[in-house]
């Protein structure tokens, strides 16, 4: 049985509160849980932290973060060869762990992979892919940065479109890049069939990458607002940016309003690191909407269930692929129908009609008569409400990467 782990994600829920972050950190727990010695390592950079002098290695409680100072986003590479992976290397030689699963590496770097495999060549090497950073280029989105349009799939010359400044021959040594140091893996997990597609159509071998869904801490369903007559009550979790889709949320919101529609939208979401054209628009419809929504300002995961106890439907309106969104996890948790856009991840996580409902991404008009269909249709909510399956267990899904780690373990040994 493998008992030693290190788990490592790209920050630490306490500085970043990221949907990797949080799932990493909750597995991480549920894996002490099943008698695993196990140890968190995340990372961060001057944005959240100071460095500390002579080490790249600080702690948050009983985690480990690495301050990652040199990190070339481009390569996904860490370049501090004589420093920050000297530590990483310190690290991986004093805990000695048997089964390593990294989340993401992001201020990390492809590196750390290498260097495991090369330190430890007994220790299994798993990675969760959480979304499409080693694909593109543009924050993991494979959307187009121009138009704003979703790519299918990547290649020199169609990211070279996207970013005329950089070449072709650097998007190409950049995929060999990755795909050298992602060579050291043993095993790719991906939360969804959606995602894991994308990878296999980059070139990760079919028989490498499994699925593995997502999970959440068992919480007991919040009980649902006394209402007579419409269910109207609406509510958005997560990020604020362009590609979460709130600005056309925002305009559908405005679309109702003309119309003399009576109901309302929580938000509750922070915009850390968003430009001034985002948040100057963000504003100003906030503004011509504050009779109807209500700006509520980034939360807590514990604060989840008060929250969900305010709302009858989720919205998530995301205009990118996205993969296994936790909030639409927490919104089958809690018994609220989520309202997605009908692509990727979403789209193969929510059944439309059946506990929830698509919608084309991006299209204002289309989310407003969404909106409009969820309070008007009769026993359209209640219908939904009872068509949400019962959600994975966090125990359970840790329980199902376990017996990953140990197969591959017993195979090595073979």
């Amino acid at each position: 049985m493998s008992r030693r782990i290190l788990v490592v994600a790209h920050n630490h829920p306490a500085l970043h509160p990221g949907g990797t972050e949080i799932f990493a950190h909750d597995l991480t727990r549920a894996y002490r849980e099943q008698g695993c010695e196990v140890l968190f390592l995340g990372a961060t950079n001057g944005i959240h932290r100071q460095p500390h002098p002579g080490t790249a290695l600080q702690s948050i409680g009983d985690d480990v973060v690495l301050w990652s100072a040199h990190y070339d986003r481009f390569h996904m590479s860490q370049i501090d060869h004589y420093g920050t992976l000297q530590d990483l290397g310190t690290l991986l030689e004093e805990f000695r762990p048997e089964v390593i699963h990294v989340h993401h590496l992001v201020l990390i770097g492809a590196e750390f992979l290498t260097l495991a495999r090369r330190l430890l060549p007994q220790a299994v090497i798993v990675m969760t892919l959480h979304d499409y950073y080693p694909i593109c280029h543009h924050d993991g989105l494979m959307v187009r940065p121009g138009d704003r349009q979703r790519c299918v799939g990547s290649s020199p010359a169609a990211c070279h479109g996207c970013f005329p400044e950089i070449g072709p021959d650097r998007f190409l040594l950049r995929e060999r890049f990755l795909k050298t140091h992602l060579a050291a893996v043993d095993r790719f997990v991906a939360p969804s069939r959606f995602l894991r597609q994308r990878y296999l159509d980059w070139g990760l071998p079919d028989e490498r990458v499994e699925v593995i869904a997502n999970a959440r801490p068992a919480r007991d369903s919040v009980p649902h607002r006394q209402a007579t007559g419409r269910r109207g009550s609406f509510g958005y979790f997560g990020n604020l940016n362009p590609w979460k889709g709130v600005l056309p949320l925002l305009q559908a919101v405005k679309i109702l309003q003309a119309a003399g529609e009576s109901f309302s939208l929580r938000i509750h979401g922070g915009a850390p690191f968003q430009n001034e054209v985002f948040t100057s628009a963000l504003d100003s419809v906030l503004a011509d909407t504050a009779a109807i929504v209500s700006h509520c300002g980034p939360y807590s995961s514990d604060e989840m269930p008060g929250l969900m106890a305010e709302i009858d439907w989720v919205v998530m309106p995301s205009i990118w692929w996205e993969n296994a969104p936790l909030v639409i996890q927490e919104a089958f948790q809690h018994r609220r129908p989520p309202i997605v856009s009908g692509i990727g991840g979403m789209a193969e996580m929510v059944r439309d009609g059946v506990d929830g409902l698509h919608v084309r991404p991006g299209d204002p008009a289309a989310l407003a008569a969404a909106l409009r269909r969820a309070m008007d249709e009769t026993g359209l909510w209640q219908r939904l409400v009872h068509g949400i399956p019962e959600q994975p267990s966090l125990a359970e899904c840790a329980h199902r990467h376990l017996a990953l780690f140990d197969s591959l373990k017993l195979a090595e040994a073979a």
